[in-house]
């Protein structure tokens, strides 16, 4: 049985964001704030943008992509509320932000995208709100459909309830959203897989492999009850909610083709076996370890070891409870083998 926990806490420290491409990103995300603040106290005097970083950066799961990308969300906050449509605002900070790079920002339908050639983009969501009280539920700008509710921040205060005193999550959740970026196309969002991993997270103390296959399961079970991926913040939307079947039974045969893998991983006593069947789902990211045998015997194998020394007559059992072949009181013969 391959213990792999090594490879996998080498393989998370592999997807943190460098430390030079964390403060570079920090650094854009200022100068863009001040590239704001200055476009509306010039152009639209009557609006005072604020700034909160929220998502995955703001969550500590913030993972680089094989692609070595990675991005940070700063909501823009307007209040009082502007009377203008949710598209106007938007256009209002893209043209605030639009030579910051090379690149034309983005206009995306949740945001405004700035891409930047150091291998990261900054997401810009508008809202706006009528007061500064947290009580209030700030409006996300749409460009499609208008204002619609949404508070990023709740999602925050959540996952930091969930991860306090439980670092294991933040490595599952970025082991998952390594696996999203591997697969792509139909796989879900970060987000997806954060609110899952919290929902369904199992540990084992000491064995990240074995916890991730855990969960994976836990997922999968409760998928397969009801297919729903509810964000446990305003407004509460589900996730999953436009994917068709096909999406659907795709990421589902993924998902068991994942606990498959992981299973046999798991029971694989060669190491380097072992890790190439990690690597299949997890990237090429994941460290390859050494072609050698594991010779930690799995529970179920000591209790084979066991039976087999009790079925021979030449069980003990020492002073500590514990069965065993070398010392301790002898074992009377063992004969019940059942009823016929």
């Amino acid at each position: 049985m391959a213990n792999l926990n090594s490879n996998f806490q080498e393989f998370y420290d592999e997807l943190h964001i460098t430390d030079t491409k964390r403060q570079k990103m920090i650094t854009s995300h200022n100068n863009l704030r001040t590239k704001i603040k200055n476009h509306f106290k010039e152009k639209h005097p009557e609006y005072k943008p604020s700034f909160y970083i929220q998502g995955s950066y703001k969550m500590g799961t913030t993972i680089r992509t094989k692609d070595d990308e990675c991005d940070l969300d700063d909501g823009c906050y307007f209040i009082p509320k502007p009377g203008v449509s949710a598209s106007t605002l938007q256009n209002w900070v893209m043209d605030a932000v639009t030579g910051t790079t090379d690149a034309t920002p983005s206009h995306k339908n949740k945001c405004i995208r700035v891409q930047y050639a150091a291998g990261y983009h900054i997401d810009l969501p508008v809202y706006r709100k009528s007061t500064n009280s947290y009580t209030e539920h700030p409006e996300l700008a749409i460009r499609d459909s208008g204002y619609e509710p949404s508070d990023p921040r709740e999602v925050v205060v959540w996952f930091q309830g969930k991860k306090k005193d439980n670092d294991a999550l933040v490595r599952l959740v970025s082991y998952l959203k390594s696996w999203t970026d591997t697969v792509r196309g139909f796989m879900p969002p970060g987000l997806a897989m954060t609110i899952l991993a919290s929902n369904n997270q199992k540990k084992h103390e000491g064995r990240d492999d074995i916890a991730l296959r855990d969960t994976l399961k836990a997922i999968k079970t409760s998928l397969d009850i009801l297919f729903v991926c509810i964000v446990p913040a305003t407004p509460y939307d589900n996730l999953f909610a436009d994917y068709d079947e096909d999406r659907k039974q795709k990421f589902l045969e993924e998902l068991d083709k994942f606990i498959e893998d992981a299973d046999k991983a798991i029971e694989e006593k060669n190491k380097l076996k072992a890790s190439k069947l990690w690597r299949k789902h997890l990237g090429d990211r994941f460290p390859l370890a050494d072609d050698e045998d594991d010779e930690t015997m799995s529970s179920l194998e000591k209790l084979r070891a066991i039976g087999k020394q009790v079925t021979a007559g030449i069980a003990a059992t020492a002073k500590s409870g514990l069965i065993n072949a070398t010392e301790g009181v002898k074992n009377l013969a063992h004969s019940n083998y059942g009823e016929e």
